[in-house]
């Protein structure tokens, strides 16, 4: 097997995600970590590609510089992954999928809806993928409650009841500490601060395993810690293309909630629910049935939950691994894209930049509706 090129912008040291798509990314050998522009200071980022063992020709002080040699290379990069601020993404990302790249972009794909589509077009007329990294879909378990909902065990689906509620933001004594004060700051995170953060992870959830599409929703929004200019609170009502509603909540001051990242969907004929901080488990209640716990790692679970199990039933896997799901699948489209072959239809699941369009016309949408006291607002 040839390892795919892969390179990295952003994520360098301190950086909160950063080592978490490192290990992803090398998981299961199929990316070789080649360049990068690790650190808005040039000398930084170069310290730090060394670290990794990225060599002194492919460690670049910035990403134009890297976009400019690696374009002309002919052993160029199979995918970039962007893990910077939001307010670079759309740049960024735009730059590389112009330039013939393939693209992972950390959430939000970009500041604005009208952004997003423009990168849904522009990889559509490129031929390259670009993905969006809604990296807890890549939870067996989570595949699993979406094989489920389209085999029709739950029958419609009426309700879906979602959260991603922590409480880290909760103390007003770090307000001014740089690693929060940005998340809250319109020139850097846009028009929404913990639901553009946080609460887009379970409003991308909610839509993966229903399959359907939000048409309308009424939002509102608090900050309750100082005088944040953006919400560290929200709670969110939409209505679905295929009839389910959906309630979600998100916060950053729930002082108790660690993660708080759950999903419960309640169907004609039963229901499921799933936690991240127990992601192993998920439950199923068939109609008028007795509570069922489905194991991560069981061979009789659908053929998607089987191919993102790693490990044995019973060895806890995590976020590592379901954020490897993500690269697992882009491996095996990019290695089909390079060889002209037809890639597993089960890795068409990643997240894609569509989907980071909807996330950004429902953070719009709810800014808005917030400022409009809740009123209902189509997406």
């Amino acid at each position: 097997m040839t390892k795919l090129n892969w390179g990295m912008i952003g994520g360098g040291a301190g950086s909160q995600i950063g080592p978490t798509h490192r290990i992803s990314a090398g998981l299961d050998g199929h990316f070789l970590l080649c360049a990068g522009a690790f650190d808005i200071d040039p000398d930084r980022g170069k310290a730090f590609a060394d670290s990794l063992g990225v060599s002194a020709a492919r460690a670049y002080g910035d990403w134009r510089e890297m976009l400019a040699a690696e374009s002309r290379r002919d052993d160029r990069l199979d995918l970039v992954t962007i893990a910077t601020p939001n307010a670079t993404h759309y740049e960024i990302s735009r730059a590389f999928l112009e330039a013939g790249f393939n693209v992972l972009c950390e959430k939000p794909l970009t500041m604005t809806a009208d952004e997003a589509r423009e990168i849904v077009e522009i990889a559509e007329k490129s031929g390259k993928v670009c993905a969006v990294n809604y990296g807890y879909s890549g939870y067996p378990l989570v595949r699993q409650m979406r094989a489920m909902i389209a085999n029709g065990d739950l029958g419609k689906v009426r309700l879906i009841k979602a959260e991603f509620a922590h409480g880290f933001h909760a103390d007003a004594e770090e307000a001014d500490n740089p690693r929060v004060r940005w998340r809250y700051d319109p020139a850097q995170a846009g028009t929404s601060a913990v639901f553009a953060d946080a609460g887009i992870h379970a409003f991308h959830m909610a839509c993966f395993v229903s399959g359907q599409t939000p048409t309308e929703l009424s939002a509102d929004f608090a900050s309750l810690v100082g005088d944040r200019q953006l919400e560290d609170d929200a709670m969110i009502n939409f209505r679905f293309d295929g009839g389910a509603v959906c309630r979600l909540w998100t916060s950053a001051v729930a002082v108790g909630r660690m993660h708080g990242l759950t999903l419960q969907v309640f169907g004609e004929k039963g229901g499921l629910s799933w936690q991240q901080q127990h992601p192993e488990q998920l439950h199923w209640t068939p109609l008028n049935g007795r509570t069922q716990i489905l194991e991560r790692g069981d061979a009789e679970l659908s053929e998607q939950a089987v191919r993102a199990s790693r490990i044995p039933i019973g060895h806890a896997e995590g976020m590592p691994v379901a954020f490897a799901n993500i690269y697992m699948d882009l491996a095996d489209v990019l290695n089909a894209q390079k060889t002209g072959g037809e890639p597993d239809p089960l890795a068409l699941d990643f997240p894609q930049a569509e989907d980071g369009y909807w996330s950004m016309r429902a953070i719009e949408a709810a800014a808005s509706s917030a400022k409009a006291n809740g009123a209902w607002t189509r997406l």
